[in-house]
């Protein structure tokens, strides 16, 4: 099989399903946001020793992001046997909550920043509060169901506490917020 195709050189591509649409069209912004996202995931990966006991939920979340894509890149009138459920957003919720017990309470904005892995983690942060804009643009056009904004939103969630546990891995100090004014 080859990798391209030609298919999309006049800025055309196809959902699943077969519907071609323009490749600056609303739904390829929302997955392809996503796909960016995945991509800044796996840098973070790749930072991470091979002993880290966040490389399994970070694949995880990886696979899942494919799912989400997929779902996005699928319009309603084509049935999926994919779908972001509630017990992926739970499991986010989860491995929340279990970080931020090893955390002490925040009392201060952070700065992004501290470790590279920590800095990446807000990168990915960023992505993903962006790629849930994207899917709500989409959303106010089309159905899309409340659990893919819900896990995006959790996502970040997840990553912002990630990136905290990251820096006290590595006995970095996180950076807090300094009102110049």
């Amino acid at each position: 099989m080859k990798i391209y195709t030609r298919s999309g050189d006049k800025g055309r591509t196809s959902l699943i399903g077969g519907r071609r649409v323009s490749k600056t069209h609303y739904r390829l912004e929302a997955y392809g946001t996503v796909d960016e996202l995945n991509a800044h995931l796996g840098l973070l990966v790749a930072q991470l020793p091979a002993s880290s006991a966040q490389l399994s939920t970070l694949q995880q979340i990886q696979n899942t992001l494919f799912v989400l894509g997929a779902q996005l890149a699928t319009p309603s009138d084509v049935p999926t046997t994919v779908a972001i459920t509630p017990a992926m957003v739970q499991g986010l919720e989860a491995a929340i909550d279990d970080i931020d017990r090893q955390l002490p309470q925040l009392r201060a904005f952070v700065l992004p920043g501290g470790c590279l892995p920590s800095a990446q983690c807000h990168v990915c942060r960023t992505v993903c509060r962006r790629a849930e804009r994207r899917v709500l643009t989409l959303a106010s056009r089309v159905a899309i169901p409340d659990e893919v904004t819900s896990y995006l939103n959790r996502l970040s969630d997840y990553l912002f506490v990630l990136a905290r546990l990251l820096n006290a891995e590595q006995g970095t100090e996180e950076i807090f917020w300094q009102n110049p004014c």
